[in-house]
């Protein structure tokens, strides 16, 4: 799929829709409404900006392919910083792309920085902003995602929703319920899309020259992820987690995909000497069609992601969260995803709950069905359509 500059515009004084992506987890969600814009009749044209906030080229390389996502018009190769450096480069090299193109609207998802910087420049120079999985609440201020969530939706026009307690956030925070649409969750619709592709786990630990031996252990295996920096930037706190999955891999056998950032403190802390190799297979940084395949076979899963809890929970697998708190509630409540933060003993009695073959299998939520990209843009194209001077701009 490619989409040129030259795509006929709605009308002469209205340019393309510019939808961002700046990290790995807005490629998932993104992809779907990229597809979704394309298919629309008409097509809604639209400019792919990557602010290159996270920026592999070998991982981004694949999942342009296993997402099927077109090649972005523009990179702002913005690059790795400080919270403050990062969002202040992506406002500066964004503002010209807004003055250049006269967007209709400015779409973002998620909430990395770079969805807060490009929404910021969007409002102060006058283009509604879209704001794709709005409302999502950990009520975590330490977290600086919760701050770019809150923030990015104050200032959006149409939020779109994937659970309906996230409109309820929204509502005590001061937004009309005419500026929010229900729609799903988008996420899913990249789990719908990549499961028929996804790779096997063999296939996963063959390429990385591991020994796939680890599969055949008669509880299966468990997949482990993490990246927050609560858990993994301080020395106690990551001694103790990798401490408690040793223990875990002594039940069971775990598949570690490590984050950059997590091998990098692993090293510089002196703590690879907590992992058994013979019991956990350490693996670099998975494209989205590994991870899919690793998580759907596995018998649980331990992640401090949110994009995992939604995953797991789209396919059926018990997910153990190492955090104190989630900003998506509804994997907890409907899905198969179980808070256990950092504490030993949680940890071990869920695990081993799990393996007795009592872990949460849950069921899918409202709209988590493949579709949402659909509804976002059948909505979306009506909101952006002309409408009588007295007819409300909110309204659907």
């Amino acid at each position: 799929m490619s989409h040129s500059l030259a795509t006929a515009l709605p009308s002469a004084e209205t340019g393309p829709v510019i939808c961002v992506v700046g990290a790995r987890p807005n490629f998932m969600k993104m992809a779907p409404i990229l597809r979704a814009m394309a298919a629309h009749a008409p097509p809604l044209p639209m400019l792919l900006v990557h602010t290159g906030q996270h920026y592999d080229k070998d991982m981004s390389d694949r999942l342009f392919e296993d997402l099927r996502l077109p090649r972005p018009d523009v990179n702002l190769e913005v690059g790795s910083g400080t919270h403050a450096i990062q969002t202040a480069e992506v406002m500066k090299r964004f503002e010209p792309i807004v003055e250049g193109y006269n967007p209709s609207c400015v779409v973002v998802v998620g909430d990395v920085n770079s969805t807060l910087a490009c929404a910021l420049v969007a409002v102060k120079k006058g283009v509604p902003v879209v704001h794709i999985e709005a409302g999502l609440r950990s009520y975590d201020r330490a977290m600086p995602e919760e701050i770019n969530r809150i923030l990015t939706d104050q200032i959006s026009d149409r939020l779109y929703t994937t659970e309906r307690t996230a409109e309820a956030n929204l509502m005590r925070e001061g937004i009309p319920p005419s500026r929010v649409c229900f729609a799903g969750n988008v996420m899913i619709d990249s789990v719908v899309f990549g499961r028929a592709n996804a790779r096997s786990a063999k296939d996963t630990l063959q390429a990385s020259n591991m020994d796939a031996a680890v599969l055949l252990h008669p509880l299966g295996y468990g997949v482990v992820t993490l990246h927050r920096p609560s858990n993994v930037d301080h020395p106690d706190a990551l001694r103790a987690l990798l401490g408690v999955l040793a223990e875990v891999a002594v039940r069971l056998p775990l598949v570690f995909a490590l984050h950059p950032r997590t091998r990098s403190n692993i090293d510089r802390f002196g703590l690879l000497d907590l992992i058994d190799p013979a019991r956990m297979v350490l693996l670099p940084p998975q494209g989205y069609l590994e991870m899919l395949g690793l998580m759907a076979d596995a018998t649980l899963v331990l992640t401090d992601s949110g994009g995992l809890q939604e995953e797991t929970t789209a396919l059926g697998v018990p997910c153990l969260t190492l955090r104190e708190n989630t900003e998506r509630p509804i994997t907890v409540e409907q899905g198969t995803n179980t808070l256990v933060g950092r504490d030993r003993e949680a940890i071990l009695a869920a695990v081993q709950e799990i393996l007795a073959g009592r872990g949460k299998r849950g069921r899918l939520p409202e709209f988590w069905d493949g579709h949402a990209a659909e509804r976002i843009t059948a909505d979306l194209f009506q909101w952006l359509t002309p409408r009588p001077a007295n007819q409300a701009v909110g309204s659907v």
